[in-house]
């Protein structure tokens, strides 16, 4: 049996503990490098007592895989209920990547475990890429039936485009606050990048190539 002791303080449950360090350690280095050992000392808890939660590595990833699913879950939840509404109303809350960084912390792990179920063609990856693009069609038809986005010959392109670009700002934020300075998983950082987005999307990147004959 465990004691208390090998409960770390300042948390509901062991279990919830043992995840989130999971989680964690899962974001760094993988979970096939990952060992049960090495979340338990992570978590300040003995192997047994990740066994005891989990039954095994396997049933971990599975807790985390879920638990990952269904904060992604909660936070297009918050977009389909709030968001689309202010994009209709003339707010500024149609951005995914906007109502990722509102809804998770800064330093949160799950952007890099995100990547690394995308790019292992992880089935819970999957489940959250066909979800947000779901959402990322809805908002887009929503806006062009409010006047807002101009229609497009292949919706479903235009919204996957548009999605991709959310996408990349959440998992490559690491990589373009190092050339840009600009820290995506921030409040500021995320209005520098909406700005600069709305720019292209409404006035467009390149001039046309009437304007430079002209």
């Amino acid at each position: 049996m465990c004691s208390d002791r090998q409960v770390p303080p300042g948390d509901l449950t062991a279990r919830a503990t043992i995840r989130n360090a999971a989680l964690r350690l899962f974001a760094e280095s993988g979970p096939e490098a990952v060992t049960v050992r090495e979340v338990a000392a992570a978590a300040a808890v003995s192997p047994a007592l990740v066994m005891h939660h989990f039954s095994s590595k396997a049933g971990l990833r599975a807790a985390v895989d879920e638990h990952v699913a269904h904060s992604f879950d909660a936070v297009l939840d918050n977009l389909t209920e709030d968001g689309i509404e202010d994009a209709l109303t003339g707010g500024d809350s149609t951005s995914l990547a906007e109502a990722f960084v509102a809804g998770f912390p800064p330093g949160s792990p799950v952007p890099d475990y995100l990547r690394r179920l995308l790019l292992t063609n992880d089935p819970t990856g999957d489940r959250v890429f066909a979800r947000w693009f779901a959402v990322s069609e809805r908002v887009l038809t929503d806006l062009e039936a409010a006047g807002i986005a101009r229609p497009s010959q292949n919706r479903k392109v235009r919204a996957a485009f548009l999605f991709v670009n959310d996408l990349a700002a959440i998992l490559l934020a690491r990589h373009i606050g190092q050339v840009c300075g600009v820290d995506l998983h921030t409040s500021e950082g995320m209005t520098r990048w909406a700005a600069e987005a709305v720019d292209v999307y409404s006035q467009g990147a390149f001039r046309a190539k009437e304007e430079d004959e002209t």
